[in-house]
Order: C-alpha cells, then sequence, then structure tokens
C-alpha cells in the first residue's frame, strides 16, 4: 500500500521520497539518507507491519527527528499502541498522528478512505496529504478526524470488524448456492445482485470478479488467516460490553478454515486477495505463495 500511496501523493503534486529495505522501489538507500531528503520541518509516513517493526521504526525516529517533525502511522496499529508512540516522539518535540488507511489495492486508482486521530493542530498540517489521497468528492465523505490519540486507528479496527461480518455473510451465501442443486449459475446470481438489491456493495463486486477469475475457486485453499483487527475488535467489544455476534462468528469462522477446506472460506480468502491483495494459499499448499521460497 505504501508504494501506491506515495504514487497518488506525487500524483496529487506532492513530493514524496520513499524508503523501503526492497531496493527495487526505494528511492533511497537509507533512512539518514531519507531524513536528510526531506525539508525542514519534516513529515514521514509509516506503512509498516504492526507491533514489533512499527515499534522500531518509531524509537528510530525518535533519535533522528527533531522538534517541530511530524510521524504518521498508516499502519494497523492497535490502538493502545499509539499513545506510548505518541509519549516518545513528543519527548523531542516530534508530534505524532495515527491513521487507519482503507482501500487495499485499487487505493492508487480509487483513493483511500482516512480515519485520523491526534491534535488538530498536526492533522491541519498533514491534511494536504489527506486529500491527495483520499477519492474526489466532498472530504467527509472519505476522511474523518476521529478524535485523539489512537482513535483513528480505533475507528479502522472497527472498520476491520465490520468487513469480516461482511465477508462472511458473503461467503456463506455463496455456500449456500453452491449447496442447491437447483440453481444452476451462481456466479450470475451474485452478477445480478450488483445493481439495485440492498446487498449491492464494492465486496459483491469483487465477489464476482473472483468468480469470474476462478469459477469453482479450485485454485484457492479454504485456508484463511486473520490480521489481528477482527480479534481486537472482539476483545474490546467484551471490554465495553457491547454484543457483537456477526464479527465474533466471523472470526471464529476464520479459526474453523484451517481445519477443513470449506466452500465458504474459500470465498472469504478469495475475497481478501481481491481487495487487499493479501497472499492466498493453493489446495495442499502449507502456506501462501508469496511466502514460498
Amino acid at each position: 500500500m505504501g508504494f501506491n500511496m506515495r504514487q497518488r501523493l506525487r500524483d496529487g503534486g506532492i513530493q514524496v521520497t520513499g524508503y523501503d529495505r526492497k531496493p527495487e522501489v526505494t528511492d533511497v538507500e537509507s533512512v539518514d539518507e531519507l531524513l536528510a531528503t526531506l525539508p525542514s520541518p519534516r513529515i514521514v509516513w509509516l506503512m509498516v507491519p504492526a507491533g514489533a517493526v512499527t515499534a522500531s521504526v518509531v524509537s528510530e525516529l525518535a533519535g533522528k527527528l527533531g522538534s517541530g517533525d511530524l510521524v504518521i502511522d498508516g499502519g494497523n496499529s492497535r490502538f493502545t499502541e499509539d499513545r506510548k508512540h505518541q509519549e516518545l516522539l513528543a519527548e523531542q518535540g516530534i508530534g505524532f498522528i495515527d491513521v487507519g488507511v482503507s482501500g487495499g489495492v485499487w487505493g492508487l486508482a480509487n483513493g483511500y478512505g482516512l480515519m485520523a486521530g491526534g491534535d488538530p493542530e498536526h492533522i491541519q498540517t498533514a491534511m494536504p496529504l489527506f486529500d491527495a489521497l483520499r477519492p474526489d468528492g466532498p472530504r467527509e465523505e472519505s476522511f474523518v478526524h476521529v478524535g485523539d490519540i489512537g482513535a483513528g486507528h480505533y475507528a479502522k479496527m472497527v472498520h476491520n470488524g465490520i468487513e469480516y461480518g461482511l465477508m462472511q455473510a458473503f461467503a456463506e451465501g455463496y455456500e449456500l448456492l453452491e449447496a442447491k442443486d437447483i440453481i444452476k449459475d451462481v456466479p450470475g446470481t451474485f452478477r445480478a445482485w450488483q445493481k439495485g438489491t440492498v446487498v449491492r456493495s464494492w465486496l459483491l463486486d469483487l465477489m464476482v470478479k473472483a468468480l469470474e477469475e476462478d469459477p469453482g475457486l479450485s485454485r484457492i485453499a479454504g485456508y484463511v488467516e486473520d490480521s489481528g483487527e477482527g480479534r481486537w475488535t472482539v476483545e474490546e467489544a467484551i471490554a465495553n460490553a457491547v454484543p457483537a455476534p456477526a464479527i465474533t462468528a466471523a472470526v471464529f469462522a476464520r479459526f474453523a478454515s484451517r481445519q477443513e477446506d470449506a466452500p465458504a472460506m474459500k470465498m472469504v480468502a478469495a475475497l481478501r486477495n481481491q481487495f487487499g491483495g493479501h497472499a492466498v494459499r493453493a489446495p495442499g499448499q502449507r502456506q501462501p505463495e508469496s511466502d514460498q521460497k
């Protein structure tokens, strides 16, 4: 996503220097070289894996940036980590924003939905970036300053929890249609839902695309990973005594997918691949194709 976001920012007239450990995509060879190229005050946007990797990068930047600079974490960090990162950076006078980013591999062409948490002054500083990344149209339809530090990632966590439930419902409908012998055209059924029905959506469009590319989903194993946000959503539902049966069941269904090659879970795997470019497993394959040596 960071690679595509860099291009969309450039297309929006913003000068961007990108650093990645992969030499074929990076603009510079090191973090130090990256920071040296940025005009002051510097804005550094992180799109790296959540957890230890993000913490390591934030710690490194805390030692190399200075007062007035700004760090934006656009990855899927857990919201509870944001305050720790903000406090570490604040010791050096460095600002921090957490941003939930949705759009997957299609964001370059379609734009991204953005949910930001942080100080209003910092949000205003970064607004040209947000405007370049989001789709054309009213700002409130694709960007929100959700609240204080952690609010952006919290909103993205709930967004992804809802996503779990929606995908699971579509996938179960797919399996039910496949199981009934009087249904002769399953892809056509979903295609007929794309206009005018109450379930029309981008996920439905991607479902149709997945079936057009692989009608029987024969190239995909029914094994589905969960990247954290669904679990965190369920944990927050429990902590706040908020009933969330659909999202909880969707998370558990992913665990079930690791025990058998269920058609419904094949569809969830196919949908994740369609909207986010997430790796899928071929039948009988023990790990995603992208992880194979």
